[in-house]
C-alpha cells in the first residue's frame, strides 16, 4: 500500500462528507437570527453615539448568519472546509472600528454564528446572557464623574482673577486646558468637574467682564 492510500484511508475517508438535512440548516439558521436579533436589540438600548449606525447594527445580524452558514458548510465535507479557509484568508477590511464596544458587538455576533453552526445553541444563548449582564452592570457602575468643559469669554484681559475665584469656589477640581489672551478680550477653556453647573454659569455670568460662559460635556476619558 502507498503512502497516497495510507493517507487517503487514514485522514480523507475519516472526514468523509456527509449531508445535513434541511430541517437541520432550519434550526440554525433560526436559532441564530433569534439570538443575533437579541443582539440587535440590546446594541439599540446601549448605544451612546452621537448619531446612531443603522447600518452597523443590521450587518451583526447578518455577519451571524452569515458565519453559522459558513461553520455548517465547514462540517460537511473537509476538501470545502480548506478551500473555504483559503478564500477567506485573502478578504481585507479597511474599515475601522471607532468604538470599542463596537468591537466587542462584532466579535459577540461572529461568535454565536460560530456556535450555532456547531450546534451548540445553548451555549450561545447562555454566553449572551451572561454578556448582556456583564454590559449592563459595568456600564451602570460610576468609576468617577466624568468632566466637562468650560469656556468662558471676557472683554477685559485681566480678568483672569476674579473668573477662577468663581471657578474655585463651584468646582470641585479644575484645570486650565487652553488660554487665549490679547490686549481686548481673554479667552479660555477649562476641564472642570461639578455639580453646580447651572449655579457656575450664572455667576460667571454676573461678571461685568465675562461675555460668555459655555459648559460642554465630552465622551473624553476622567482625568481626575
Amino acid at each position: 500500500m502507498s503512502f497516497a492510500d495510507i493517507f487517503k484511508k487514514s485522514f480523507l475517508e475519516g472526514y468523509a462528507s456527509y449531508d445535513i438535512s434541511i430541517v437541520t440548516i432550519f434550526v440554525c439558521m433560526i436559532v441564530t437570527v433569534v439570538i443575533a436579533g437579541y443582539i440587535f436589540l440590546i446594541y439599540r438600548l446601549i448605544n451612546r453615539n452621537a448619531f446612531y449606525n443603522r447600518n452597523f447594527n443590521l450587518s451583526l445580524v447578518a455577519i451571524a448568519v452569515i458565519t453559522a452558514a459558513i461553520i455548517l458548510t465547514i462540517q460537511s465535507n473537509i476538501v470545502i472546509s480548506l478551500g473555504m479557509v483559503g478564500a477567506l484568508s485573502i478578504v481585507r477590511f479597511r474599515t475601522a472600528v471607532k468604538d470599542p464596544l463596537d468591537l466587542v458587538f462584532l466579535f459577540w455576533a461572529i461568535s454565536i454564528g460560530i456556535i450555532c453552526g456547531a450546534g451548540f445553541a445553548v451555549i450561545a444563548l447562555i454566553a449572551s446572557v451572561i454578556i448582556t449582564l456583564i454590559i449592563l452592570l459595568f456600564d451602570r457602575m460610576s468609576v468617577g464623574r466624568c468632566p466637562v468643559i468650560l469656556l468662558v469669554n471676557a472683554s477685559d484681559y485681566a480678568a483672569e482673577d476674579v473668573i477662577m475665584q468663581v471657578i474655585k469656589k463651584e468646582c470641585d477640581m479644575y484645570k486650565i486646558k487652553a488660554r487665549n489672551l490679547t490686549k481686548e478680550k481673554l479667552d479660555m477653556a477649562l476641564e472642570v468637574k461639578t455639580d453646580r453647573g447651572a449655579e457656575l454659569l450664572k455667576e460667571l455670568m454676573e461678571l461685568e467682564p465675562v461675555t460668555l460662559a459655555s459648559l460642554l460635556d465630552h465622551d473624553g476619558e476622567v482625568t481626575f
